[in-house]
């Protein structure tokens, strides 16, 4: 240390040995120079702040506007990013700044999907940034922080929903994202048959309405019906033609069928056969006709009676007296009356008995034959039948 001060101090002295104040003043100004120096790096020298995407970090740096940090902090700005103070903010020791860097983040907002450029730190930057309600529902923390790239984020706002279930309307707000996740939160249970209006993966929009439909295929029908009996039909040569005898009634079977049914929301959708049986079998008619001739009718010499229209002459009356009193009762006597009801003359016969007991050969109806022939047609279904069928035949016995 001696050494080097002693040889400081010869700088200060001539060869000669005297004391040199232009060297002494040279060296001053040499000295000067350097402590300018120095104090201009110390004050052009500065420590600022960094804050990226919340992540602080502190730098040195020459720089005296924000762009010149940035620059020589290595930091490669993009287009979108956002910087505060601007970039040709003048810098001071202390300064702090903050870089939001532009992301892509793609975004499902109630089932829409879309990718969105933003300069939002976190997932609830980013929904304030969207504006969406407070209340909706997010995929991912609100305090995630946003990757530069590939993060994806889905949101559903709050909606208003009607469930129709069980005779039941139930409305409420939700943020359920899918018709599925709806019915899960309100506690509907759907068996396996059960049908939904919508599908549940379906997303929810405003004011939906999920219609839940209770399909039942566990239950059976069983149906009893008729089955027609058949006629066969034989012949007989002892019986005139156009008569006919039942010789076995007939008799109708039951054929019992089993459904399978399917009930939506207690309501028969549909059925489906599953068998069929015969339960009782049906029993044939039969039914013998006559095939003999009829034996020909023999007309009368003499002209029909006054006031037959048409037809020949009938025989003398036998039961007179029993037929005016029975035609009093059936027409009030009247012969020829024709009543409009299918029912004609005193006697009141129908087309088909009187055509069948051979009135035909007299008239069309017994309305426009005589006395003596409609007694003569009565006479003939008398023989056969009594006096069943006159509703009056009480009146013969008067």
């Amino acid at each position: 240390m001696d050494r080097e001060l002693r040889a400081i101090v010869i700088k200060f002295f001539t060869s000669d040995g005297k004391f040199s104040f232009i060297k002494v003043g040279a060296q001053l100004l040499v000295l000067c120079g350097l402590v300018a120096g120095l104090v201009a790096f110390v004050g052009n020298n500065k420590t600022v702040t960094l804050n990226v995407d919340g992540q602080a970090s502190s730098v040195q740096s020459f720089g005296g506007t924000v762009a010149q940090v940035v620059k020589s902090a290595n930091l490669d700005l993009k287009p979108g990013d956002r910087v505060s103070p601007s970039l040709d903010a003048t810098v001071q020791d202390g300064t702090i700044i903050n870089i939001n860097q532009a992301k892509e983040v793609k975004v499902s907002l109630d089932g829409a999907e879309k990718t969105v450029n933003t300069t939002a730190q976190d997932v609830e930057d980013l929904v304030t940034e969207l504006g969406v309600a407070s209340a909706s529902s997010v995929s991912a923390p609100k305090d995630a922080t946003l990757a530069l790239a590939g993060s994806y984020v889905a949101i559903s706002t709050p909606k208003t929903v009607s469930i129709v279930a069980d005779g039941k309307v139930n409305t409420a707000t939700t943020t359920a994202p899918t018709v599925g996740k709806v019915l899960e939160d309100s506690g509907v249970t759907l068996g396996a048959n059960d049908r939904t209006s919508q599908p549940a993966n379906a997303n929810v929009v405003n004011n939906m309405v999920i219609k839940v439909s209770r399909v039942d295929t566990g239950q059976t029908a069983v149906t009893s019906e008729d089955v027609p009996f058949d006629t066969v039909t034989a012949e007989s040569a002892d019986m005139l033609k156009g008569e006919k005898q039942v010789t076995q009634a007939g008799t109708a079977g039951k054929i019992e069928r089993t459904f399978k049914l399917v009930l939506v929301d207690g309501r028969e959708a549909s059925r489906t056969l599953v068998s069929e049986n015969v339960a009782v079998q049906p029993v044939t008619e039969k039914v013998t006709v006559g095939t003999k001739a009829k034996p020909a009718v023999q007309a009368a010499a003499a002209p029909a009676a006054a006031g037959a229209n048409t037809g020949a002459a009938a025989p003398a009356m036998m039961n007179e007296a029993m037929w005016d009193k029975i035609a009093q009762c059936e027409s009030t006597g009247n012969w020829s009356i024709n009543s409009g009801n299918g029912y004609y003359g005193g006697l009141q016969f129908d087309i088909q008995t009187w055509i069948g007991a051979g009135g035909g050969a007299y008239a069309p109806n017994a309305s426009l034959a005589t006395k003596a022939q409609q007694i003569d047609i009565a006479n003939r279904v008398y023989a056969q039948r009594g006096l069943s069928p006159w509703g009056c035949g009480w009146a013969a016995s008067r």
